[in-house]
């Protein structure tokens, strides 16, 4: 499908801030030296996510000395997820480049990350890597790699680096992309669903010099309990009677099968009221009915979301080119 939008810019560049006051400055100099001589015109959307420091007035300061700065104000910490959204509503370049604030990543690379996007046409999206990556072994590069692998099993996008926030995006992509929850983790599964062709290359990685890191323990739990809704959204999204309706059917018919059972050993005569199988039997085929009848619902659901705005199941591509 030809995008016929039109844009402002080739390049915008995202960039959530949390309590980032002592690099901000560092970080717009930093874009600048490496958009500067690209000859990609820009525009740099950081989203100031509630911080308590000082970060918003220094995104006020440098705006107003900064043409191609565009900052955007939460009215509270929301999360990294709503203050990525933010900057996607706001983006008007062709390309869309995501980064975190705390220079661990180097915006020297966006040049040639978009560059890679505009020779290869049949690429959506594109992922770095932090191949050498510059943290703690046992805090993050450990549990991160462990992380990465599961992701990439249980959801099927095969990534080495789920975690990296440098990413450029074809911007047509990234309006087909809804975040919220915590799905900021996730954003290559949710650019997969949308129909979206990954690639993922190298990038450069420092080690922290400014400022604390926001993450913590807590982290690795919510990602366990995202990862759940990762899998479900790609295998069951569309046909949730399937998921849910499986389930009740394991339970409802053994649950059946027993209470016919014991339906016979009462008509043979034999006291049933105090077994446990009775108790068992009537709770598995309760709650398979309602399993059954949250599938059905869900099914309704779908149907109500992709009917009244005429929402599609799918995406057409272009044919195929020549080799």
């Amino acid at each position: 499908m030809t995008d016929t939008h039109t844009y402002a810019c080739d390049i915008s560049i995202v960039i959530p801030i949390y309590n980032e006051a002592e690099n901000l400055p560092d970080l717009v100099a930093r874009v600048d030296e490496a958009m500067a001589p690209s000859g990609f015109s820009f525009e740099l959307i950081c989203v100031d996510d509630g911080s308590r420091d000082d970060s918003a007035r220094i995104l006020r300061d440098l705006a107003l000395r900064t043409p191609w700065l565009k900052p955007r104000w939460l009215m509270r910490n929301y999360g990294q997820t709503a203050a990525l959204q933010a900057g996607f509503d706001a983006v008007e370049g062709r390309y869309t480049v995501t980064l975190d604030g705390d220079l661990q990543n180097d915006p020297l690379d966006i040049p040639e990350l978009v560059r890679t996007l505009e020779a290869r046409s049949d690429i959506n999206m594109i992922s770095g890597w932090r191949k050498d990556r510059q943290d703690a072994a046992i805090n993050r590069k450990i549990p991160s790699l462990i992380a990465n692998r599961i992701i990439a099993r249980v959801t099927g996008v095969r990534l080495h680096d789920y975690g990296c926030a440098l990413k450029a995006y074809r911007t047509e992509l990234v309006r087909r992309i809804r975040l919220y929850g915590e799905l900021h983790r996730f954003i290559p599964v949710l650019a997969f669903e949308a129909g979206a062709r990954i690639l993922e290359i190298p990038v450069r990685h420092h080690a922290r010099t400014k400022g604390v890191s926001k993450y913590g323990i807590d982290r690795t739990f919510r990602v366990v309990l995202d990862l759940l809704l990762m899998k479900f959204m790609l295998r069951y999204l569309h046909r949730p009677l399937h998921f849910f309706g499986g389930a009740g059917l394991w339970m409802g018919v053994p649950g059946f099968l027993v209470c016919v059972y014991l339906t016979v050993l009462k008509l043979c005569g034999a006291s049933i009221g105090g077994r446990p199988l009775l108790l068992l039997g009537i709770m598995l085929v309760l709650m398979g009915a309602q399993l059954v009848g949250l599938g059905l619902l869900g099914e309704i659901l779908i149907r109500v979301y992709h009917e009244p705005e005429g929402r599609a199941q799918y995406r057409l591509r272009p044919p195929p080119e020549d080799a």
